[in-house]
């Protein structure tokens, strides 16, 4: 909005210039040359009455010692500018005129005065470094080389301002910053609340949803209310899902009880210990649902400083004294902290190791790193893994790679839930290729500030 604002004022400005310079043009042609022309024609007149002698000191003392009466011929740093030579056939040293010189923007004037005055009346210009004009006012007739011995009336031009001047363009520069200036607050203020938005919809999907207050234009705020209506929408929704999700499980685990015991009370063996492996699958269930309410209900986390090298070792070593071949390494620095939820963490981090096993292989590689963005823990095994196009898929909950997942008790939330307590502690989480050519799993988590 600013480069469209910039462009604006440009093209204004160029349409005002051409403008100007056109019916400047127009005046100095219609106008300011007529009337030069009959000035000149009427002091010539003045000065035919004065006598010869006299003619001199009345120019200088009208003028207040401005102008001066040349009395012989042309000078000879002045040219006629209707008669200059192109600059191909010019000879002697180049013009030491500044850049600036008022003589540039005087020479269309001078060439077309000297076209209306049809009295033998010439106006040249002078080419030396001081700007003169010089009016004949006594009409002899011309030399061979093309000077006139006749009276030539010299007026001084460095006193003239030039057309555009530096205090005429500082002030046109400060009023185009000035609408700049406009402009950028007014493309903020409609910008702002859409910025807001924006970060608003980024938080959204990193699962951590906040307000809008709506505010800018029309637009945006209908826009910002609708988001808002938006977030309502979603709140009543996933707290329909989250009721779904914990009342079921929840309601099951009576009747599973029932079972275990019925189960319990049979003679028959065979029967049993497959009635045993079916409840355990359900019961599997049951707890996975369980988990993944709890694990996506912000609400629930109490974080606090977390000493990740000392945690993550004690964590691991429940498992290896059990006799899971999970391997711990430690390449990290010391004192490593974190802003976590101890028991979400170390959902997450059972959940990705038992996910290691019952779908990879062993053994089970654990390693703790750190990089600029925080820690990072690296989860990988020695199984098939999961194809690079398929990776996004096994993120989602409820989903199932049966090539994947060779066992069952498994309804597809190991990996969601995982996601959902990486994002609840403003981590990351990525499904990686192993270097055993298994999956590895990286979380990378933000370290605490002091």
């Amino acid at each position: 909005m600013v480069l469209l604002t910039l462009g604006t004022i440009l093209l204004v400005q160029a349409a005002t210039f051409a403008t100007v310079s056109h019916y400047r043009k127009k005046f100095n042609e219609d106008v300011a040359v007529e009337l030069t022309a009959t000035t000149i024609r009427t002091l010539r007149a003045a000065l035919a009455e004065i006598p010869a002698e006299q003619r001199a000191r009345f120019v200088q003392i009208a003028s207040e010692n401005q102008w001066r009466l040349w009395s012989r011929s042309l000078p000879p740093d002045a040219s006629l500018e209707e008669r200059r030579p192109p600059p191909r056939h010019r000879h002697g040293p180049p013009s030491s005129r500044p850049p600036n010189d008022i003589r540039n923007n005087l020479r269309a004037f001078v060439d077309a005065l000297n076209k209306r005055l049809d009295d033998d009346t010439r106006v040249a210009l002078s080419r030396g470094p001081e700007p003169r004009l010089y009016i004949s006012l006594l009409p002899t007739p011309e030399t061979e080389d093309g000077r006139a011995s006749r009276e030539w009336l010299v007026i001084r031009l460095d006193r003239l301002a030039p057309p555009v001047s530096t205090p005429m363009i500082a002030v046109w520069l400060g009023g185009m910053g000035l609408l700049l200036l406009l402009s950028a607050a007014f493309s903020w203020h409609i910008t702002r609340p859409l910025t807001r938005l924006a970060r608003a919809a980024d938080q959204l999907a990193a699962g951590q949803p906040q307000r809008v207050t709506p505010s800018g234009p029309t637009e945006t705020r209908i826009l910002g209310e609708r988001f808002n209506a938006m977030l309502d929408t979603l709140a009543e929704t996933d707290a329909v899902h989250r009721t779904l999700l914990a009342g079921l499980p929840h309601d099951l685990k009576g009747p599973l009880s029932r079972m275990w015991l019925r189960i319990e009370m049979l003679d028959d063996a065979h029967f049993k210990d497959g009635m045993r492996k079916d409840l355990q699958d359900m019961q599997r269930m049951v707890d996975q649902f369980i988990g993944f309410v709890r694990g996506t209900d912000r609400r629930s986390y109490q974080f606090e400083p977390l000493p990740l090298n000392a945690w993550l070792e004690e964590q691991l070593a429940a498992w290896t004294s059990t006799g899971s071949d999970v391997r711990y390494i430690d390449a990290g620095p010391e004192n490593l902290v974190l802003n976590a939820d101890r028991v979400a963490l170390g959902r997450l981090l059972d959940n990705l190791i038992t996910n290691a096993f019952n779908h990879g292989k062993p053994p089970v590689e654990v390693r703790l790193a750190a990089d600029k963005d925080g820690a990072v823990i690296t989860v990988s095994d020695h199984g098939p893994g999961i194809r690079a196009e398929r990776r996004a898929e096994a993120l989602r909950p409820f989903s199932r790679l049966d090539d994947a997942r060779t066992r069952t008790g498994s309804v597809g939330l190991g990996l969601a839930l995982a996601e959902a307590i990486v994002r609840a502690h403003g981590g990351s989480l990525a499904l990686e290729d192993a270097a055993a050519g298994g999956l590895q799993v990286s979380v990378r988590l933000p370290l605490a500030r002091p």
